[in-house]
């Protein structure tokens, strides 16, 4: 099975419309939506319109820009922000002062996901990928069975030895708890060989392709022909 997931859905008003726009031509599958952003309630209102499936797309790192928004959690959202961003390997280390920030900043995410579509999601991907932090995966807030966006896939040679020892044993611990693809790619950058070999491996296993729309390398490649043809074998 091929699944091709646009991110940031929501976002700006730019990308849901875009997001939409592929949708409608059948160069992607699924999005996931970013709430408490600006556009966040067109892009709920706009999905259940185009019938697209959507999950959640976590977001403990960028500003969140929508209207009226409490107080208490754009202190929490600041904090879990502020503590990512500092360091690439925070992410890696779980900090339990920090623990009531993240899991409030978690749960205000899925009730306002629930309010929107007047459903739990039943998939979850974070935004540069930070729901697989460790603060979230200790966390205990994730629904044991749900849908969950593993680490991507790299082979021999493309990472450290250590860095495909940790990504692996994260996924194992993953797959035991979540309903995961066995295998995740971004489209980025665009190799049409790479891709092609993908959509292949796709006949055979689960694969999820990354998408992001409001780019527009890779909007303009999602809606060329080239692609159409591809996703259409």
């Amino acid at each position: 099975m091929l699944l091709v997931n646009a991110d940031d859905f929501g976002q700006t008003k730019m990308t849901t419309d875009r997001i939409i726009e592929c949708y409608r031509q059948k160069r992607l599958h699924s999005a996931s939506l970013m709430v408490f952003m600006k556009d966040s309630a067109r892009a709920a209102a706009l999905a259940k319109k185009n019938d697209l499936p959507v999950g959640l797309h976590l977001n403990l790192t960028q500003e969140l820009t929508g209207d009226n928004i409490a107080s208490n959690l754009k202190e929490r959202h600041k904090q879990t922000a502020t503590y990512l961003k500092a360091r690439k390997l925070n992410q890696l280390i779980y900090t339990p002062y920090l623990r009531t920030a993240f899991n409030y900043v978690f749960q205000a995410q899925w009730d306002e996901f629930c309010r929107l579509y007047g459903s739990e999601p039943s998939r979850l991907d974070g935004h540069h990928h930070m729901h697989l932090c460790l603060n979230i995966l200790f966390s205990r807030k994730v629904p044991k069975g749900i849908r969950i966006r593993r680490n991507f896939t790299f082979g021999p040679g493309e990472k450290s030895l250590l860095n495909r020892l940790y990504r692996h044993l994260v996924d194992r611990w993953l797959t035991s708890q979540f309903l995961c693809t066995d295998s995740f790619f971004s489209i980025t950058p665009i190799n049409k060989e790479k891709l092609r070999r993908l959509i292949f491996n796709s006949w055979t296993s689960d694969v999820e392709i990354m998408v992001h729309p409001g780019e527009d390398d890779e909007y303009l490649f999602l809606l060329s022909s080239e692609w159409a043809n591809m996703i259409s074998v």
